[in-house]
């Protein structure tokens, strides 16, 4: 069926009656399936590794195929791997989701609810029209079925601008812009209502595409921040943490359908154009013919050449001081002069640019025309 459609299934999950369906599987000509599209993904082996029973997917980086109650215990046992390596989490500590509507985002927050933690989430609105819209209801209607403590906020309510305003934005893209959005916001929230970690939905594959891209250019001042931990500071800094690290992203949309967790599927509409789209896509093809290239990269970049040379180059409280803005967490500036975090300045910028546009727009309504 994929043939003929020259679909890769490589790069898919096939779905029917709201089961996954692996290669072996025989479906009747008339049935009617879903062909979900992933990062890097594949049609699943016979059998469970764990039982013998009928498999719902197959791992080729563990040599591995589970049915659909190992799989869940497999991603568990992922996530508490994580979580134990690197001391992310412990059951006392208050967590804060970053939820998004997406399955990494949804997963990791079904993921440490199950677990026992005590996890709330965050939403940020972006205001990208109707895929926020659905977003948001989607993340809505989790919090709700699982009896979950959800904090919402709008960028533009808060902040003045929505992220499809930030278009043409010198020194900075909109994907840029957003993330920076979302790092100060999520910080904020955690920081003002006390919360000890903030927990983010990235996966194999984001830390794979964003080391790649970081040694592709020898950045390595962002090689140095690269971390699935990143400590606390005294000076208004959050702790955070990538439970997720450890499991790609054909496994977490894999998550979502077993559980039965709604997602949103589509990419962002303003992701055109994302280097780690195509970081991701190279990695793909070396995993396809070298299953276990993405973990072993990444794992070896932060279990060996970090801590030899990275560890403790990435955060510096000393250094921090208070935004003359906001009062947020930033570094001192070069000149002395005020010190005004990232999002303080973007923010300004974003802001003028608006303006300046609502100005043009207005000036070029005719003469005696109600604008």
């Amino acid at each position: 069926m994929l043939a003929r459609l020259d679909v890769n299934p490589e790069t898919v999950l096939v779905i029917h009656a709201g089961e996954l369906v692996t290669k072996d599987v025989v479906i009747p000509d008339d049935a009617e399936v879903e062909v979900r599209p992933v990062i890097s993904g594949g049609a699943g082996a016979a059998k469970c590794s764990t039982c013998r029973a009928t498999a719902v997917i197959e791992i080729p980086r563990h040599r591995a195929a589970y049915c659909a109650p190992h799989f869940i215990d497999h991603v568990r046992s992922q996530v508490r791997d994580a979580i134990s390596r690197h001391r992310m989490l412990s059951y006392n500590d208050r967590i804060l989701v970053a939820v998004s509507g997406g399955k990494d985002s949804l997963a990791l927050w079904d993921v440490l609810l199950d677990m026992g933690y005590r996890a709330d989430g965050m939403y940020l609105g972006l205001g990208i029209g109707e895929y926020s819209d659905r977003s948001a209801d989607i993340v809505r209607a989790y919090a709700e079925a699982r009896g979950a403590t959800l904090h919402t906020v709008d960028l533009a309510e808060e902040y003045g601008y929505a992220i499809p305003e930030t278009t043409r934005l010198r020194n900075r893209s909109s994907c840029g812009v957003c993330g920076l959005s979302k790092r100060y916001a999520f910080n904020r929230i955690a920081v003002d209502h006390g919360y000890d970690v903030m927990a983010t939905g990235h996966n194999l594959d984001d830390e794979a595409a964003q080391l790649l891209g970081n040694v592709l250019r020898w950045q390595t001042p962002f090689m140095a921040r690269q971390s699935v931990v990143l400590p606390a500071t005294d000076g208004g800094m959050a702790k955070k943490v990538k439970p997720l690290y450890r499991l790609g992203e054909r496994e977490m949309a894999a998550y979502c359908i077993v559980q039965g967790i709604n997602y949103i599927v589509e990419e962002c509409p303003m992701v055109g154009g994302n280097t780690v789209l195509r970081f991701k896509e190279a990695l793909n093809e070396l995993e396809r013919h070298s299953p276990g290239t993405k973990a072993q990269f990444l794992f070896g970049f932060l279990d060996r050449v970090r801590p030899q040379h990275f560890e403790g180059a990435d955060t510096d409280a000393g250094a921090l001081v208070a935004c003359t803005s906001c009062g947020q967490p930033t570094t001192p500036s070069r000149g002395g002069g005020d010190a005004v975090c990232a999002f303080c300045r973007t923010r300004v910028h974003v802001l003028r640019q608006i303006g300046r546009r609502r100005d043009a727009a207005r000036a070029a309504v005719p003469e005696g025309v109600d604008a």
